[in-house]
C-alpha cells in the first residue's frame, strides 16, 4: 500500500500561506528550481547543502501551503510543483514569483 502525504486541496489553497512559504529565500529557491524542471525531484536533490531536518522543515512548509506535492516512492520522497493547481486558483502568481525571483534587484539611489 502506497503511503499518502497530506496536502491541501486546490480549493483550500490560501494566498497568505503561499506568501509565508515563499518568504524564506531557501524555499523560494526550491520553488524556482522546481519550476525550471519538467519532472519531479527527490527531496535530496533540491538543496543538498541543508541538513536533513532543515530541508524536511522547508519541504513541509511548501507542501502545507500547497506549493508542492510529495509522492512517496519506496524510501524516497519525490517533490513536484503544483503549477496547475496554483494557476487555477491564483492565475499568473507562480510565473510572476519565479520571474521576480530571477530578476536582479535594482540599486537604490
Amino acid at each position: 500500500m502506497a503511503r499518502v502525504v497530506n496536502q491541501p486541496a486546490r480549493d483550500d489553497l490560501e494566498l497568505t500561506a503561499i506568501f509565508h512559504a515563499l518568504s524564506d529565500p531557501a524555499r523560494l529557491a526550491m520553488v524556482c528550481e522546481l519550476a525550471a524542471r519538467i519532472d519531479e525531484m527527490s527531496c535530496s536533490e533540491l538543496n543538498p547543502d541543508l541538513t536533513k531536518s532543515t530541508l524536511s522543515h522547508h519541504l513541509k512548509v511548501l507542501r502545507e501551503a500547497g506549493l508542492t506535492a510529495t509522492r512517496v516512492d519506496g524510501v524516497r520522497r519525490m517533490v513536484s510543483l503544483r503549477a496547475a493547481d496554483l494557476d487555477a486558483r491564483f492565475p499568473g502568481l507562480l510565473d510572476t514569483v519565479v520571474r521576480s525571483a530571477a530578476a536582479p534587484v535594482p540599486a537604490r539611489a
